[in-house]
């Protein structure tokens, strides 16, 4: 898909805890899935404009998919307030019902840190999603509690993690001992030379996304 023909539309969804702000990229006419995208730890720095997520949007986007982001309660313009993982869990089927009722299309979810953490527990028993995306799995506390993700044993749907070989939050050996107990289609790619946020290694990123999603098709 030609990246000059995707245009971004600003919008509010209607949460639990009020208006949750929102950006569409929209996609090609004849798009075969729609895809979300769910920021990191808002307590953090986490909103929906962070370059991972962003990235992930545009190889998402690159795809034909059209992409929403939106902001967890409590963060950038949206109502409410922080609710350690909680309430947003509730963000998140706000979010996919809002795609679902929009395209009624087949689904893709992808979650960064705190975002594949809350989200992946929406999106993988939701019949809606067809594959997820795990995006710097905090496989070590990030807040006050340690993120289960015994859940995920039970996801037999695809499944692409992507974390850097240095990611302070997500050790090589602990995430690999998670994934690999996973059942299959899972796929685990770990970037060479990039930290929790793959500063300089975007690019590998997106390219990792684009490779799986093209995969997926084939």
């Amino acid at each position: 898909m030609n990246a000059q023909s995707s245009s971004i539309r600003s919008l509010f969804l209607d949460g639990t805890a009020g208006r949750l702000e929102g950006l569409l990229n929209t996609g090609a006419e004849h798009a075969t899935h729609a895809a979300l995208v769910c920021h990191p730890h808002p307590l953090y720095g986490g909103t929906l404009h962070n370059k991972v997520v962003f990235h992930t949007m545009k190889a998402l986007n690159n795809s034909g998919y059209p992409v929403l982001r939106f902001n967890f309660r409590g963060a950038g313009l949206s109502q409410g307030e922080h609710d350690h993982g909680d309430g947003e869990v509730e963000d998140v089927r706000t979010a996919l019902d809002w795609l679902d009722r929009e395209f009624h299309l087949p689904l893709i979810f992808a979650g960064f840190s705190f975002g594949a953490a809350v989200g992946l527990r929406v999106a993988c028993p939701d019949a809606r999603v067809r594959a997820v995306i795990g995006l710097g799995l905090p496989v070590l506390t990030l807040d006050d509690r340690i993120y289960d993700f015994e859940f995920l044993r039970s996801c037999l749907k695809p499944k692409l993690f992507v974390s850097g070989e240095r990611d302070q939050f997500g050790p090589r050996a602990k995430l690999e001992g998670i994934v690999g107990a996973l059942p299959e289609p899972t796929k685990l790619v770990i970037v060479e030379g990039a930290d929790h946020f793959f500063e300089g290694r975007l690019r590998e990123l997106r390219d990792s996304i684009e490779s799986w999603i093209k995969e997926m098709h084939s």
